[in-house]
């Protein structure tokens, strides 16, 4: 087509190859249509104020402040929110036109970490931090249904303060079940009193007031998909240097037991059944005619031991 003189890049017609062009920034027109542009990937880090929804749109007639709201940016129409925070939590949520990046961010099979401060009321002692460590059953709910209950993956705690009347501790999670933070320490007798999520992956919240947004760094961004990658081949790694450790574990487990000997395989082995009764027969006709050896004359050789 463009050696045909089909195409035109910036009102200039292209009738030579190679023809280099950026789609980003260069108009082409191919027989009298201008392509389109593709969608510049775009990456927002919101701080999130309470009592507003993370979604794109609220339910009609409710009324509620979305997210997308505070984002003042050119793309904000095309922009979601990566995951949800309930609307009473505050932090850090991203938001992006990028789908691929959204979803590994948010499946547990990829098993990015996002890290919560919380503050909750009381001394919050070793034994819950154990037990939170250890796991949680929290019941599972499917289509607004209960469905049986499930235990919460491992929970990294840090401990940042403990007061007279409230506990601050740093929670880092790689599931998100709905409002599992508040779930989890309401079931150890510890309610929450302010929840804030303050990372995700190698991406920390700071230097934004409550209610601000910025555009992610290049750097930033890269850590984010070197996370979300990572976690995969760590993964892949991890099971191929188990499966080579058993293989080294079976291969050690070999050296260390004596040898088995082969079974023994008798000569007429492979042999053909015909072949076989004719053998016999001839040798019963020797037998016969043989005459018998002087048993005086002719001692017995001594028997060997069968190996």
């Amino acid at each position: 087509m463009i050696e045909h003189g089909d195409v035109t890049v910036n009102g200039h017609l292209v009738t030579t190859l190679p023809a280099w062009v950026d789609p980003e920034e260069d108009r082409i027109v191919v027989a009298g249509k201008v392509l389109p542009q593709p969608d510049r990937k775009i990456y927002v880090m919101l701080n999130k104020p309470p009592r507003t929804l993370s979604t794109a749109k609220d339910e009609p007639g409710a009324d509620r402040r979305t997210v997308t709201e505070l984002v003042d940016h050119p793309a904000a129409p095309r922009l979601f929110p990566v995951g949800r925070l309930d609307y009473d939590t505050v932090g850090l949520i991203l938001l992006t036109n990028d789908g691929e990046l959204a979803n590994r961010l948010t499946h547990p099979r990829y098993g990015v970490p996002k890290t919560y401060r919380v503050a909750v009321k009381g001394s919050l002692d070793e034994d819950a931090i154990k037990e939170l460590e250890r796991g949680i059953y929290l019941a599972q709910r499917k289509a607004g249904r209960t469905e049986g209950a499930a235990r919460t993956a491992h929970v990294e705690i840090a401990l940042i303060a403990r007061e007279r009347d409230k506990t601050i501790v740093e929670l880092t999670l790689r599931e998100g079940r709905n409002r599992q933070v508040r779930r989890m320490l309401a079931a150890v007798g510890y309610p929450v009193k302010k929840l804030e999520r303050v990372g995700m992956g190698p991406v920390k919240l700071k230097g934004l007031a409550r209610g601000q947004w910025r555009e992610l760094t290049r750097e930033e961004i890269r850590a984010l998909k070197r996370a979300a990658a990572d976690q995969r081949a760590d993964k892949k790694k991890s099971e191929t240097g188990s499966s080579s450790g058993s293989r080294r574990s079976r291969a050690r487990q070999k050296q260390t037991q004596p040898e088995r000997k082969q079974p023994y395989v008798a000569p007429d082995a492979g042999t053909s059944s015909a072949q076989i009764r004719k053998r016999k027969l001839k040798n019963a006709i020797n037998r016969a005619t043989k005459p018998a050896p002087d048993r005086q004359t002719s001692p017995k050789p001594p028997r060997e031991d069968a190996e």
